[in-house]
Protein backbone atom coordinates (compact mmCIF):
# COMPACT_ATOMS: atom_id res chain seq x y z
CA UNK A 1 0.00 0.00 0.00
CA UNK A 2 1.46 2.97 -1.30
CA UNK A 3 2.16 6.09 1.42
CA UNK A 4 1.73 9.30 0.98
CA UNK A 5 2.16 12.69 2.86
CA UNK A 6 -0.66 15.38 4.21
CA UNK A 7 0.45 18.39 6.00
CA UNK A 8 -1.41 18.80 9.61
CA UNK A 9 -1.82 21.73 12.21
CA UNK A 10 -3.02 21.34 15.65
CA UNK A 11 -6.65 23.16 15.54
CA UNK A 12 -8.40 25.64 18.22
CA UNK A 13 -11.21 23.70 19.43
CA UNK A 14 -12.72 27.06 20.65
CA UNK A 15 -12.72 28.03 16.80
CA UNK A 16 -15.95 28.35 14.80
CA UNK A 17 -15.85 25.45 12.23
CA UNK A 18 -17.79 26.75 9.51
CA UNK A 19 -14.92 29.71 9.94
CA UNK A 20 -12.10 26.88 8.87
CA UNK A 21 -13.69 25.12 6.17
CA UNK A 22 -14.23 28.66 4.34
CA UNK A 23 -10.89 28.71 4.52
CA UNK A 24 -10.59 25.62 2.74
CA UNK A 25 -9.77 23.49 5.97
CA UNK A 26 -11.04 20.30 7.29
CA UNK A 27 -11.38 19.84 11.04
CA UNK A 28 -10.21 16.04 12.37
CA UNK A 29 -9.32 14.47 15.10
CA UNK A 30 -6.08 12.07 15.06
CA UNK A 31 -6.53 9.49 17.89
CA UNK A 32 -5.13 5.55 18.31
CA UNK A 33 -3.41 3.17 20.97
CA UNK A 34 -0.87 5.38 22.33
CA UNK A 35 -2.16 8.46 21.14
CA UNK A 36 -3.86 11.11 22.98
CA UNK A 37 -6.94 12.40 20.71
CA UNK A 38 -5.88 15.91 19.59
CA UNK A 39 -7.72 18.21 17.10
CA UNK A 40 -6.68 19.06 13.98
CA UNK A 41 -6.95 20.19 10.66
CA UNK A 42 -6.18 19.33 6.87
CA UNK A 43 -6.37 21.36 3.42
CA UNK A 44 -9.29 19.92 1.85
CA UNK A 45 -8.36 19.90 -1.70
CA UNK A 46 -5.44 18.13 -1.21
CA UNK A 47 -6.71 15.83 1.46
CA UNK A 48 -9.69 14.96 -1.48
CA UNK A 49 -7.18 14.68 -4.16
CA UNK A 50 -5.48 11.67 -2.00
CA UNK A 51 -8.69 10.14 -1.72
CA UNK A 52 -9.95 10.74 -5.40
CA UNK A 53 -6.31 9.16 -6.37
CA UNK A 54 -5.04 6.39 -4.06
CA UNK A 55 -8.94 5.09 -2.55
CA UNK A 56 -10.22 5.46 1.59
CA UNK A 57 -7.93 2.55 1.92
CA UNK A 58 -3.98 4.68 1.99
CA UNK A 59 -1.81 4.69 4.44
CA UNK A 60 -1.41 8.82 4.87
CA UNK A 61 1.79 10.08 7.08
CA UNK A 62 0.35 13.25 8.95
CA UNK A 63 3.25 15.70 8.79
CA UNK A 64 3.06 18.14 11.50
CA UNK A 65 5.40 21.42 12.18
CA UNK A 66 7.73 18.92 14.67
CA UNK A 67 7.03 15.12 13.89
CA UNK A 68 5.37 12.43 11.49
CA UNK A 69 2.59 10.18 12.30
CA UNK A 70 1.28 7.29 10.21
CA UNK A 71 -2.72 7.18 9.87
CA UNK A 72 -5.78 5.68 8.17
CA UNK A 73 -8.77 7.35 7.46
CA UNK A 74 -11.60 5.64 10.32
CA UNK A 75 -14.34 7.84 9.31
CA UNK A 76 -15.01 10.74 7.02
CA UNK A 77 -17.84 12.49 7.17
CA UNK A 78 -19.20 15.07 4.28
CA UNK A 79 -21.67 18.01 3.51
CA UNK A 80 -25.03 16.55 2.46
CA UNK A 81 -25.33 18.32 -0.64
CA UNK A 82 -21.81 18.87 -2.17
CA UNK A 83 -20.16 16.23 -0.57
CA UNK A 84 -16.97 17.93 0.38
CA UNK A 85 -15.60 16.87 3.22
CA UNK A 86 -17.21 17.84 6.47
CA UNK A 87 -14.98 15.98 9.24
CA UNK A 88 -12.46 13.45 9.37
CA UNK A 89 -11.11 11.03 11.92
CA UNK A 90 -7.41 9.46 11.37
CA UNK A 91 -6.17 6.45 13.10
CA UNK A 92 -2.57 6.40 14.32
CA UNK A 93 -1.30 2.88 13.26
CA UNK A 94 1.79 0.90 13.52
CA UNK A 95 3.09 -0.52 10.28
CA UNK A 96 4.10 -4.02 12.17
CA UNK A 97 1.35 -4.55 13.65
CA UNK A 98 -1.59 -6.03 11.72
CA UNK A 99 -5.49 -4.04 11.48
CA UNK A 100 -8.28 -4.60 10.81
CA UNK A 101 -10.12 -2.44 8.03
CA UNK A 102 -13.15 -2.83 5.44
CA UNK A 103 -12.48 -2.91 1.90
CA UNK A 104 -14.60 -2.05 -0.61
CA UNK A 105 -15.65 -4.65 -3.51
CA UNK A 106 -15.12 -3.97 -6.98
CA UNK A 107 -16.89 -6.09 -9.71
CA UNK A 108 -14.90 -6.52 -13.03
CA UNK A 109 -16.74 -7.79 -16.41
CA UNK A 110 -20.48 -8.33 -17.93
CA UNK A 111 -21.86 -11.39 -16.63
CA UNK A 112 -22.76 -14.14 -19.27
CA UNK A 113 -26.43 -14.42 -17.43
CA UNK A 114 -27.08 -10.59 -17.90
CA UNK A 115 -25.60 -10.49 -21.63
CA UNK A 116 -26.91 -13.33 -23.33
CA UNK A 117 -29.98 -14.22 -21.04
CA UNK A 118 -31.63 -11.05 -19.90
CA UNK A 119 -30.51 -11.31 -16.03
CA UNK A 120 -29.58 -9.13 -13.19
CA UNK A 121 -26.31 -9.13 -11.39
CA UNK A 122 -27.24 -8.13 -7.52
CA UNK A 123 -24.10 -6.71 -6.01
CA UNK A 124 -24.92 -8.39 -1.90
CA UNK A 125 -21.90 -7.35 -0.52
CA UNK A 126 -20.22 -3.61 -1.16
CA UNK A 127 -17.45 -3.84 1.30
CA UNK A 128 -15.52 -7.01 3.26
CA UNK A 129 -13.54 -6.59 6.55
CA UNK A 130 -10.24 -7.63 6.05
CA UNK A 131 -7.10 -8.17 8.56
CA UNK A 132 -3.48 -7.38 7.58
CA UNK A 133 -0.50 -5.09 7.72
CA UNK A 134 -1.36 -1.55 6.84
CA UNK A 135 1.56 -2.26 4.11
CA UNK A 136 -0.44 -5.18 2.71
CA UNK A 137 -3.63 -3.64 2.38
CA UNK A 138 -5.31 -3.83 -0.51
CA UNK A 139 -7.26 -0.52 -2.50
CA UNK A 140 -9.86 -3.00 -3.36
CA UNK A 141 -11.09 -6.54 -3.63
CA UNK A 142 -11.33 -7.00 -7.53
CA UNK A 143 -14.07 -9.77 -8.37
CA UNK A 144 -13.87 -11.54 -12.17
CA UNK A 145 -18.07 -12.07 -12.93
CA UNK A 146 -17.84 -12.60 -16.68
CA UNK A 147 -18.34 -16.47 -16.63
CA UNK A 148 -21.89 -16.19 -13.82
CA UNK A 149 -25.06 -17.81 -15.45
CA UNK A 150 -28.40 -16.85 -14.38
CA UNK A 151 -28.58 -18.53 -10.65
CA UNK A 152 -25.05 -18.22 -10.44
CA UNK A 153 -23.30 -16.60 -7.26
CA UNK A 154 -19.60 -15.91 -5.94
CA UNK A 155 -19.55 -16.36 -2.16
CA UNK A 156 -16.80 -15.34 0.47
CA UNK A 157 -14.86 -18.40 0.29
CA UNK A 158 -14.48 -17.82 -3.16
CA UNK A 159 -12.87 -14.41 -3.10
CA UNK A 160 -8.87 -13.95 -4.23
CA UNK A 161 -6.85 -15.17 -2.29
CA UNK A 162 -4.00 -11.88 -1.53
CA UNK A 163 -0.84 -12.75 0.51
CA UNK A 164 -1.19 -11.64 3.77
CA UNK A 165 -5.03 -10.93 3.82
CA UNK A 166 -6.87 -12.78 5.62
CA UNK A 167 -11.18 -11.89 5.35
CA UNK A 168 -12.49 -11.90 8.76
CA UNK A 169 -15.83 -11.86 10.23
CA UNK A 170 -17.94 -13.51 7.51
CA UNK A 171 -19.75 -16.64 6.63
CA UNK A 172 -17.36 -18.16 4.62
CA UNK A 173 -21.02 -18.65 2.51
CA UNK A 174 -22.62 -15.11 2.24
CA UNK A 175 -22.90 -14.40 -1.13
CA UNK A 176 -21.44 -11.28 -2.45
CA UNK A 177 -22.39 -11.18 -6.22
CA UNK A 178 -25.25 -13.03 -7.41
CA UNK A 179 -26.99 -13.11 -11.52
CA UNK A 180 -30.69 -13.51 -10.94
CA UNK A 181 -33.26 -14.07 -13.63
CA UNK A 182 -35.83 -11.82 -15.44
CA UNK A 183 -39.24 -12.11 -13.32
CA UNK A 184 -42.31 -11.93 -14.84
CA UNK A 185 -45.89 -10.80 -13.38
CA UNK A 186 -48.59 -13.12 -13.54
CA UNK A 187 -51.88 -10.80 -15.50
CA UNK A 188 -55.09 -11.56 -13.92
CA UNK A 189 -57.70 -13.21 -16.49
CA UNK A 190 -59.46 -10.74 -18.36
CA UNK A 191 -63.57 -11.38 -17.07
CA UNK A 192 -65.63 -13.22 -19.77
CA UNK A 193 -69.17 -11.87 -20.81
CA UNK A 194 -70.24 -15.41 -18.86
CA UNK A 195 -68.93 -13.74 -15.70
CA UNK A 196 -70.65 -10.63 -16.49
CA UNK A 197 -74.08 -12.18 -17.50
CA UNK A 198 -75.43 -12.63 -14.30
CA UNK A 199 -75.77 -9.17 -13.48
CA UNK A 200 -76.48 -8.07 -16.48
CA UNK A 201 -79.48 -10.03 -15.85
CA UNK A 202 -80.04 -9.73 -12.33
CA UNK A 203 -80.19 -5.95 -13.11
CA UNK A 204 -82.26 -5.99 -16.24
CA UNK A 205 -84.72 -8.47 -13.58
CA UNK A 206 -84.95 -5.59 -11.09
CA UNK A 207 -85.35 -2.77 -13.58
CA UNK A 208 -88.63 -5.22 -14.90
CA UNK A 209 -89.60 -5.60 -11.85
CA UNK A 210 -89.48 -2.24 -10.74
CA UNK A 211 -91.30 -0.59 -13.96
CA UNK A 212 -94.46 -3.02 -13.06
CA UNK A 213 -94.88 -2.14 -9.87
CA UNK A 214 -96.40 1.27 -10.83
CA UNK A 215 -98.78 -0.16 -13.69
CA UNK A 216 -100.29 -2.37 -10.75
CA UNK A 217 -101.16 0.37 -8.61
CA UNK A 218 -102.58 2.96 -11.42
CA UNK A 219 -104.94 -0.29 -12.22
CA UNK A 220 -105.69 -0.10 -9.25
Amino acid sequence: MKQVVLEAELRDVSKNLNVLRSSGKVPAVFYGKKEQPIAISVDSKKFMSIVEKEGANVIIELKFKDSSKPAIVKELQRHILTQAPNHIDFQSISLTEKIEIAVPIHVEGIADGVKNAGGTLEHVMREIKVQCLPTDMPSKISVDVTALKVGDDITVAQLPKIEGVEYVHHDKDAVVVTVIGQTVEEEKPAETAETQAPEVISKGKKEEEGAAAPAEGAKK
